[in-house]
């Protein structure tokens, strides 16, 4: 992976190790990095090389979303977020959010929790309430034998929802790393939006749940 930034990757710091004293000893660090290759492909190349916590440069503003561009850029670095909190590696990030709704930041509850979080009425107490609740698996998605179904404790309790038609799986797959709306039927982008399964970037959707490889307990309890 190369360590110059691109102006579409996002740089991040890297360690092997979750822990921060154990991150400052010899070897630990592995620097910055631009992650490469295929988005599906890099939180799992990131686990290959070790990689146990990173830390993003920049500050992901979710203000200033309405160029394609800008965009295209910050559901790169979410989807990221989201694919490594899948494999339980401790990522250190800001978000800044639009002031309204006031629970956006619940659609986002399933990622690691960010450092910093500006832009709402009280992002104290909502940045807190989000440490306090998150924990792993909190909404994902598994592909069953002729059916998706996606469990989701964001709110609070376990919400599920279940399709096997086909064309939902497709929908899944070309959200998942940002597609604009004309990517995906209509019906579909409407349920999806309706259950809060995928966020509106600017002029692009994409696909919140993520697909956990490091169970907590028993997938069974899950």
């Amino acid at each position: 992976m190369p360590s110059t930034a691109t102006p579409t990757g996002p740089t991040l710091s890297a360690w092997r190790d979750y822990d921060e004293a154990a991150c400052a000893l010899p070897g630990m660090s592995l620097g910055a990095l631009v992650p490469a290759g295929p988005p599906t492909e890099q939180a799992d190349r990131l686990w290959e090389l070790g990689v146990r916590r990173v830390r993003f440069a920049e500050e992901i503003d979710l203000t200033a979303v309405n160029e394609p561009g800008a965009a295209a850029h910050a559901v790169q670095r979410l989807c990221l977020i989201r694919d490594l909190t899948a494999r339980a590696v401790l990522v250190e990030w800001q978000l800044h959010l639009p002031a309204e709704p006031d629970d956006g930041w619940r659609d986002l509850s399933h990622l690691q929790p960010p450092g910093t979080l500006t832009g709402l009425a009280d992002p104290a107490a909502a940045l807190t309430q989000w440490r306090n609740e998150h924990y792993l698996c909190k909404c994902l998605w598994r592909q069953g034998p002729g059916f998706v179904q996606i469990r989701d404790r964001r709110w609070g309790d376990l919400r599920r929802f279940t399709a096997d038609e086909p064309a939902y799986r497709e929908a899944i797959d070309k959200l998942a790393y940002g597609a604009p709306p004309s990517a995906v039927p209509e019906a579909i982008t409407a349920d999806f939006l309706a259950e809060r399964l995928i966020a509106r970037t600017g002029p692009l959707l994409w696909w919140l749940p993520y697909r956990v490889n490091r169970w907590i307990q028993e997938a069974m309890a899950i």
